[in-house]
């Protein structure tokens, strides 16, 4: 990992009304951000966002049909080789020969690396030291994340992009995870990370970008972006099949089931309404499995934000034109 912070001057990767086509079908329509030095930012998106696609043109594989992405101040398309060098990037698919050993691995990354980390710490670092001589093919999921995760920081980039790091990954890997991106922070890198692990990217990111149909929907820190839901409300678990017309009388709110056991009151969580819930639950000796009283989680806001009422249909433009692709990109769903 980088040493000192990297000197950059404006941000590490910028995204400025990025629109990729693919024939008559816009996969993004005018994307714009940033990530800044040292700073982690979370892409979401439901599937078919354009969240890949987005991503692989930072990288340099894909070239924008309009607007314009930087990395470092470089173009990655025009400047592909030259901008490797200082570029962490792991796969989901991650594409490893499955009968090489991790260190095997490490060094190899390492020996295209013009300043490499030590890839034996590095193996240290992820957990992954016991496991250095075992082939790849023999590691499981979480342990071919972390392994993937070293690969992409290996050459110490002053850019990193990460792909579902924490898929597949148990508990004390996600701390591990999320504990060396808290380095890479500290280190000066930037990050930025796709996940579907809404409670993840709310642990880890500084700022969150969500992108649905091709567009920036919403952008800010976790924080923010939950205070600015404005939606207030009180969750909580008891047994199925309550009678939730019975509930919603006694606090005067709407309340509904939505989904077996999980109950979502419509109303603000003050003390006067809380405590009128768990009364009448003790009335009626019913436990009371859950509570969670107060502002969205990301998850809700996210869903809110994405949620599809009917058929959406697919952005459509006149014309063939469609996104150059540089050749022996592996192959990703967008």
């Amino acid at each position: 990992m980088t040493a000192e912070p990297p000197d950059i001057d404006g941000p590490a990767i910028e995204v400025r009304d990025l629109r990729v086509r693919f024939g008559h079908v816009v996969a993004v329509d005018g994307i714009s951000f940033t990530v800044l030095a040292g700073e982690i930012v979370a892409l979401l998106g439901p599937n078919g966002a354009g969240k890949t696609t987005t991503v692989e043109t930072l990288e340099g594989y894909r070239a924008p049909t309009e607007g314009s992405v930087r990395v470092l101040g470089v173009d990655p398309w025009a400047h592909h080789e030259r901008l490797m060098p200082r570029v962490g990037v792991m796969l989901q698919d991650r594409g490893i020969y499955p009968g090489i050993r991790p260190l095997e691995a490490l060094r190899l990354f390492a020996a295209f690396a013009d300043e490499p980390g030590d890839p034996e710490a590095l193996l240290e670092r992820v957990g992954l030291w016991h496991r250095r001589a075992s082939p790849w093919r023999s590691l499981s999921g979480g342990e071919q994340q972390r392994l993937s995760l070293a690969l992409a920081l290996v050459g110490r980039p002053d850019v990193v992009f990460l792909d579902e790091p924490t898929a597949g990954v148990d508990v004390s890997g996600r701390q591990l995870v999320r504990s060396v991106m808290a380095e890479l922070r500290s280190s000066g890198v930037s990050v930025l990370v796709t996940t579907h692990d809404l409670e993840e990217a709310e642990k880890i990111a500084d700022r969150v970008v969500i992108v649905d149909r091709g567009r920036v929907v919403a952008s800010g820190t976790p924080a923010e972006l939950m205070r600015s839901s404005g939606h207030e409300e009180i969750r909580f678990g008891a047994p199925p099949g309550l009678d939730v017309a019975a509930i919603g009388k006694a606090l005067v709110a709407a309340v509904e089931e939505i989904r077996p056991g999980e109950y979502l009151v419509h109303a603000e969580p003050t003390p006067t309404n809380v405590a009128t819930l768990t009364t009448w639950l003790a009335e009626r000796d019913l436990p009371l499995a859950d509570l969670r009283a107060g502002r969205q989680r990301l998850e809700d806001v996210f869903l809110r934000l994405t949620a599809v009422t009917g058929e959406v249909p697919a952005i459509r433009i006149e014309g063939d034109a469609a996104g150059a692709r540089r050749p022996g990109r592996r192959g990703r769903a967008r």
